[in-house]
């Protein structure tokens, strides 16, 4: 997918904003959350269950000291659930005041696009799923989805930690 970053990038010196976003895959589809969230990207580790925890709360690791909570993101968004692998990576990203663990099968590229290539959710999707779904890209015939990391922790989580 790194032809393609360079494709969106060198096709895009016009334009007057321009994303970075992280781009990885689950499944067969490929997703993206905006850079600036991103803190840093670390290979899979075995996490520490939480009792009574959501079910897309694998568990916690020790992050240099720090009790880092781990989603899984396609649990999250209602995916097949894979066992992870040694393939599997953590973007350590901050979602409000908290920084999470968000576990996806492999980052993929970094990309860097237009403002204006990043359509919005379709009107026919259903409000949770555009709680999750910023926006979609289209980039040489495949769709990507933009997630909002916003929408992955329940409010009142959010609101705790403000």
């Amino acid at each position: 997918m790194s032809a393609t970053s360079t494709l969106v990038s060198s096709s895009l010196t016009s334009s007057n904003t321009e994303r970075e976003l992280v781009a990885f895959r689950m499944g067969e589809q490929e997703y993206c959350v905006d850079i600036q969230s991103v803190l840093e990207i670390r290979g899979w580790a075995p996490a520490t269950p939480l009792p009574q925890s959501p079910s897309y709360v694998r568990g916690v690791i020790n992050l240099r000291g720090t009790v880092l909570p781990i989603i899984d993101l396609g649990a999250r968004l209602g995916l097949p659930v894979t066992p992870p692998s040694a393939r599997h990576v953590i973007i350590v990203a901050r979602i409000g005041l908290k920084t999470v663990g968000l576990l996806v099968e492999a980052v993929s590229d970094i990309l860097t696009v237009g403002e204006e290539l990043i359509q919005p959710t379709p009107d026919i999707s259903c409000e949770t799923v555009r709680a999750f779904v910023k926006g979609i890209i289209a980039i040489d015939g495949e769709m990507i989805s933009l997630i909002s990391l916003d929408g992955l922790l329940p409010e009142e989580i959010v609101q705790e930690a403000a």
